[in-house]
């Protein structure tokens, strides 16, 4: 199924545009030209909401607040794409619930990557949120919610992505991960890092788990993986 994108934009000819690029990438796209057609068009069930600010009826400040309060779209990536400037304008959008923020006039195919950032960042969300907030895995247990990691029930600290990455790999024991998925989904694609930063982070969680380092074994040539316990 293909992946639907709400487009909002009281201008015919940068609707029309953006919806030619946009379906050239394969994206199902949905129009509106006005708040309170943007407001009747999320029944069927976007995506991804790309919003104008100033429109006529309702202004997208507005259109963002009431997408945010109805059941459903509380996650929704609502990315404002608009011809004002200024951090003020910047902040209150995000503070409304934006994804992202882009300010006219921007090229299709930057947009296009940005359409692609949030919605690959909405759907590791969705991921995580289904990923268990404790696992109990040998001498480890580890807290997501707490962001604490207890090794024979004694607490250690960890920086926030040697916990991400030993959870991660906690998550999935058994499975072999390359360095560059390991990048992928723990860093994400939206900065830039290198192979070498894996290895760093893995040589920093074997010395705190100390006795038990063990437990993520490198797999020559291919990447690192947890034990099975």
């Amino acid at each position: 199924m293909k992946t639907k994108i709400l487009l909002v934009d009281d201008e015919p000819d940068i609707v029309e545009f953006l919806q030619y690029n946009l379906k050239q990438e394969d994206f199902d796209v949905i129009t509106a030209y006005d708040g309170k057609e943007a407001l009747a068009k999320i029944n069927e069930k976007p995506d991804l909401i790309i919003l104008d600010i100033m429109m006529p009826v309702l202004d997208g400040y507005e259109v963002c607040k009431r997408i945010r309060a109805t059941s459903g779209f509380e996650q929704t990536p609502i990315i404002f794409l608009t011809a004002k400037s200024g951090e003020v304008n910047e902040i209150l959008g995000l503070e409304l619930g934006a994804s992202d923020y882009i300010q006219k006039p921007i090229s299709p195919k930057k947009l296009v990557a940005r359409v692609k950032s949030n919605l690959r960042k909405f759907e590791k969300s969705d991921e995580e949120k289904k990923s268990p907030a404790k696992i109990k895995i040998g001498p480890l247990l580890i807290d997501r919610e707490e962001y604490v990691i207890h090794i024979n029930g004694k607490e250690t600290v960890f920086p926030r992505k040697e916990f991400e990455l030993l959870y991660y790999l906690a998550n999935n024991p058994g499975r072999v991960f390359s360095r560059d998925t390991l990048l992928k989904d723990v860093w994400g694609t939206d900065v830039y890092v290198v192979d070498r930063t894996v290895d760093v982070h893995i040589r920093k969680i074997r010395e705190k788990l100390d006795k038990h380092s063990d437990l993520i074994e490198t797999v020559k040539g291919v990447g690192y993986r947890f034990k099975s316990v």
